[in-house]
């Protein structure tokens, strides 16, 4: 597989939104494949479809790709993926989902506006995200992703989240799907990975050992899987 050959990979981040998260991944990648790291407004509450929006005019023109939503992000690529673009040769979703994943949080989504995310603990973020894999240059990358985020973008993302639906959408998506789960993902339940396979039963489902921020845990393993994947789909 050549330079001209391999699709270019389109990194969608977490909900921090700053593509500063994936470099563990980039650098794991070795420079093996074209990659085009999207990065969302830090100071603008913006939901879904206008995520959607900015995402669809960073792709690429000429040159096959294949999309990674990362968590917050699954939504977006799935949105991508069933308009079936041509260029498009594959989706990956780690540790993500196409509806709430947290159906009682809907329940208090009228709580969401109270909640001052961007300045949560670093201790309670790390436990949730990285789990027993925190180190400390991971807790400092993560605390310095959400420290750019203004507090009510973490909160419109999070309300878009209990609101969010694209089971239909990955549905009739046509690309290869790898779904990437994590062992120890306290923020993403198994049964959102389960959810993908009941609507795509041909999708990959590949299980790491890891915690919901997998990409930055265990990007070794995970740059592994991407290469087999887009070597696939090329």
């Amino acid at each position: 597989m050549t330079e001209t050959t391999a699709p270019a990979l389109i990194l969608l981040p977490g909900m921090d939104g700053t593509g500063e998260l994936f470099q563990p991944l980039i650098t794991a990648l070795d420079g093996r494949f074209e990659l085009i790291v999207l990065r969302y407004p830090v100071d603008q509450p913006l939901d879904y479809p206008a995520l959607q929006a900015l995402v669809r005019q960073a792709l690429p023109q000429t040159r096959p790709f294949v999309v990674l939503g990362e968590s917050f992000s699954g939504p977006i690529a799935v949105a991508i993926a069933a308009a079936n673009n041509p260029l498009l040769k594959g989706l990956v979703l780690c540790c993500s989902f196409v509806c709430n994943p947290r159906p009682r949080l809907g329940r208090l989504s009228f709580l969401l506006k109270l909640l001052p995310l961007a300045r949560a603990p670093l201790g309670a973020i790390s436990t949730v995200l990285l789990g027993s894999f925190a180190t400390p240059a991971l807790r400092q990358s993560l605390a310095q992703a959400v420290a750019q985020v203004a507090p009510r973008v973490m909160q419109a993302r999070l309300r878009a989240v209990v609101a969010v639906d694209v089971s239909q959408a990955l549905r009739a998506s046509r690309v290869p799907l790898l779904y990437l789960r994590a062992s120890q993902d306290r923020l993403v339940p198994t049964r959102a990975g389960e959810r993908v396979a009941s609507l795509r039963p041909d999708a990959q489902m590949v299980t790491l050992d890891g915690p919901h921020c997998l990409l930055q845990a265990a990007p070794d393993e995970a740059a592994q899987l991407l290469t087999r994947f887009l070597q696939s789909v090329s």
